[in-house]
């Protein structure tokens, strides 16, 4: 039995299995920041805080963004592999499980990138500006404009999520039928329009709803329900 996780369909187990542990560890620590060290950050006291944003997030960070990025390459490698073994690329947009797959690796590259290239280049500068207060120093002039920024892609990530993991979970366990009438080009022109505006205010705009996290979580469960009902009309 051993012996078949040597062959490529071990090879694809094993990929999917380090998908699935990389996104814990990253998904989870995404909603540690929100629902719990937000929450306590806004009740601690000066010292707690600055322990908090010297000690803590740094190392809570690590495991975020790392885990983010092997999240992402395991599941680059899954997909290629996937269509490679298949010898049709065309399984990504003529079969359910391609178009949920999608869906889902869209908004998590997504959220990879609002890692990497958003939300731990602010957090680099809140981290510095709160340890050289420690140390005695000031603090820096652009920290709090950095928090927020990286607070909204945090908040986003979040709302992303959501419809994220439905559709990572879909494209295994809830089929559907596509078919020659499907309109599968326009759903994903009306997905990339909405995807469009919502990244944009990631980078550009405001929290909005996204302030207190019950927003986010509706914010997110509404998101996922205007998706489906997209692909349910026009697939």
């Amino acid at each position: 039995m051993a012996g078949s996780l040597l062959g490529m369909d071990g090879i694809m187990f094993i990929l999917r299995w380090l998908h699935l542990f990389f996104g814990i560890i990253w998904i989870g620590h995404l909603y540690y920041f929100n629902f719990t060290q937000g929450a306590f950050m806004a009740e601690a006291d000066a010292a707690s805080k600055s322990g908090v944003l010297t000690k803590l997030l740094p190392r809570a960070l690590w495991w975020f963004r790392w885990g983010a990025m092997w999240t992402m390459v395991t599941g680059l490698l899954y997909l290629g592999l996937k269509g490679h073994i298949a010898k049709d690329f065309g399984i990504y947009t003529d079969t359910s499980w391609g178009i949920s797959i999608l869906i889902g690796s869209a908004l998590g590259l997504t959220m990879w990138a609002n890692v990497w290239f958003i939300i731990w280049p602010n957090q680099k500068i809140v981290i510095q500006s709160a340890t050289q207060v420690a140390g005695g120093g000031q603090a820096l002039p652009t920290a709090p404009a950095s928090a927020a920024k990286a607070l909204l892609a945090s908040r986003t990530n979040t709302l992303f999520s959501i419809p994220m993991l439905f559709f990572m979970g879909a494209s295994s366990h809830l089929p559907y039928g596509v078919s020659e009438t499907s309109k599968v080009s326009l759903l994903f022109i009306v997905l990339a329009i909405l995807w469009v505006i919502l990244e944009g205010n990631a980078i550009k705009g405001k929290l909005g709803m996204m302030t207190k996290i019950n927003g986010v979580i509706t914010y997110g469960f509404a998101l996922t329900a205007v998706i489906y009902g997209l692909l349910a009309t026009l697939i």
